[in-house]
């Protein structure tokens, strides 16, 4: 099997290790759940498939049969509240647990860096201002920032991008982008793209007071729609997203880092059958 630390799914991973085991010798979810301890011999399979969660109680339980100790415990604990998260802010503070664990056991998981990278706005922007100030100090980069943000944060965010391999410090001390993308699993990236969305619209409702018409680009459109033209709409909306991906390459004499976000998003619920009715 593949070391826990690579697995973002506790039931991907119980799933994993039974066929391991079955693999290699009679093996059954009785046989499984019985190990574990529990009375009914179905339980640990429909935790498997998604049907019911694992319990506090039965994380030991499962470890145990599992084998798991020591970090693998820890982190399948981890993985188990990250899975069972009903919220985004509970998951995140899984992840976070999760990346102290393996930086205090010298042990790099899978989705660190694209959830350290995701979580902090500072990320992208420092990514994309440094290759444009070469051998500029830590605080000569963080004084650009239109939100506060410190030398020694700085220091920290281009320590982190080059080690990720976002950017590469040349002999001479200037930084460059490399082709390398951010990724993680398909359970974490949805989450931390929510939390960076959620983060830039905040530095957006800060640019309508702080920034001058002359910089900034704000404008909304208030409607009502259905679903056929909202698909539309939002086919549209990627066709321009990548028309201003082109553009942006296009450019070669970069002076300064720009957010652009493309929202739409409901105001109300939806107008039921009766609804229209009684207007009528």
């Amino acid at each position: 099997m593949r070391p826990i630390t690579e697995y973002q799914d506790y039931r991907e991973y119980m799933r994993d290790f039974y066929a391991e085991r079955k693999r290699s010798s009679y093996f059954t979810w009785r046989k499984f759940a019985s190990l574990a301890g529990f009375a009914s011999p179905a339980y640990l399979k429909l935790v498997s498939d998604g049907k019911t969660s694992l319990s506090k109680p039965g994380i030991a339980k499962a470890a145990r049969a599992m084998g798991l100790e020591g970090f693998d415990y820890t982190y399948f604990t981890l993985l188990v509240k990250f899975g069972n998260a009903k919220s985004d802010s509970e998951k995140e503070s899984a992840l976070r647990e999760l990346e102290r664990e393996a930086q205090m056991n010298k042990i790099r998981i899978v989705d660190a860096d694209a959830f350290r990278y995701y979580e902090n706005p500072a990320y992208p922007i420092i990514h994309e201002l440094a290759p444009l100030m070469p051998n500029a100090s830590f605080g000569e980069i963080a004084s650009k920032v239109k939100h506060e943000i410190t030398a020694a944060q700085v220091r920290d965010i281009l320590q982190f991008l080059v080690k990720a391999d976002l950017l590469k410090k040349n002999d001479d001390g200037t930084y460059e982008q490399t082709q390398k993308a951010v990724k993680g699993s398909k359970e974490t990236i949805p989450l931390v793209i929510r939390t960076m969305n959620r983060k830039m619209s905040e530095l957006a409702v800060q640019s309508i007071t702080k920034d001058s018409v002359e910089e900034r680009n704000f404008s909304g459109i208030t409607m009502g729609i259905n679903k056929s033209v909202y698909d539309r709409i939002t086919k549209e909306i990627d066709i321009f997203r990548k028309k201003i991906i082109d553009i942006a390459n296009e450019c070669r004499d970069i002076d300064q880092v720009y957010q652009m976000n493309l929202q739409v998003f409901p105001l109300t619920d939806k107008a039921t059958t009766s609804d229209k009715r009684r207007r009528k």
